[in-house]
């Protein structure tokens, strides 16, 4: 018994020689590896280089298309560059963006940006809100009606704004036809100062109202209902859980569609171009309706001063970062409350 103990207990020792014992993978202690295969090394290149692989074609479309023609015009901006002879640039550093401070025009439709901006965000975020109010209840065919809110979005800038166009038509436009029968003169829209604006707004208003209208319905319908039963159980009723309920929780959408109607109202073209007809890269005989948008193209692509329209540009970007900058605050502002 016990030779058979000291026999099993000589065979499991480790051997007292000093010799190096078998590896966990088979392989002696102090043996190096065996060279890593090619398969192995393809493989930990393509796990290193297929992400960037994945996103470079957006980095690509960016720089060629975004960050190249941003920084070219910011330097165009700096020089005296025309239409007709490209090849001719001459450095004039900041006289172009001094001009535009000097010139009437630029701040005639400055003042036409933001009027327009505000006539058409307002009454559009408005109606959007109740538009989603009503559609967040269960309606008999709600895909239909979304889808309904949907379709003046898809609708082209031109085919809209040629309808408008005849609706606001000085001569049997429909428009007028409605304030004859309301006992009101009728009205040349196109010549008026706040008439064309109206007008403009109106086209604005009519394709955008639809699309945010979805964006706050997407936003509350992710509002909990126990929120709602609370409110009920309270004794609120639909207006008092609207205000109390539905508008605070939707303050952070609000705020985004704020910020993207601003910036589409500072970048207004389409609508303005096509509405004033022969006079339309002026914004009507007296520039009474004329944008930044429309400002930057009357100076690059009509008058030819392609160093002015880039200063106008970059004046553009510029607005645009004050409103991001302003959003960013306000958003701070209530994450806090």
């Amino acid at each position: 018994m016990t030779m058979s103990h000291t026999t099993e207990y000589a065979e499991t020792a480790p051997p007292s020689d000093g010799g190096a014992a078998p590896a966990a993978s088979g392989r002696p202690r102090g043996t190096p590896p065996p060279p890593t295969s090619w398969r192995s090394r393809l493989y930990r290149w393509d796990t290193k280089a297929s992400p960037y692989a994945f996103i470079a074609p957006f980095f690509l479309f960016f720089g060629a298309f975004g960050l190249f023609p941003l920084i070219y015009t910011g330097w165009s901006s700096l020089h005296n560059v025309q239409l007709a002879n490209l090849d001719s640039q001459t450095w004039v550093g900041l006289d172009n963006y001094a001009n535009l401070i000097r010139s009437d025009f630029f701040w005639t439709a400055l003042e036409n940006t933001f009027a327009i901006g505000v006539i058409s965000t307002v009454p559009q975020l408005l109606m959007a809100i109740g538009i989603a109010h009503l559609l967040n209840y269960k309606l008999r065919g709600s895909t239909f009606w979304r889808v309904t809110m949907l379709a003046p979005y898809a609708t082209s800038v031109a085919a809209a704004t040629l309808v408008f166009t005849l609706l606001y038509s000085w001569d049997g436009g429909a428009i007028n036809w409605l304030l004859h029968f309301a006992g009101i003169d009728p009205v040349n829209w196109r010549e008026s100062i706040w008439g064309s604006k109206f007008a403009v707004s109106s086209i604005v208003i009519w394709r955008w109202t639809g699309y945010n209208a979805l964006i706050y319905l997407a936003a509350m319908q992710a509002v909990p209902a126990d929120l709602y039963e609370s409110a009920a159980i309270d004794g609120a009723s639909r207006w008092e859980q609207f205000r109390h309920v539905t508008v605070p929780m939707l303050r952070p959408t609000i705020l985004f569609t704020v910020v993207v109607s601003t910036i589409g109202a500072t970048q207004l073209f389409g609508e303005p171009l096509l509405f004033g007809g022969n006079s339309g890269s002026k914004g009507g005989a007296d520039h009474q309706f004329q944008t930044l948008g429309l400002y930057m193209y009357d100076q690059g692509w009509v008058i030819g001063n392609l160093g002015k329209a880039s200063a106008i540009a970059w004046a553009m970007f510029l607005i645009l970062l004050v409103i991001a900058a302003i959003n960013m605050l306000v958003a701070r502002r209530l994450r806090k409350d």
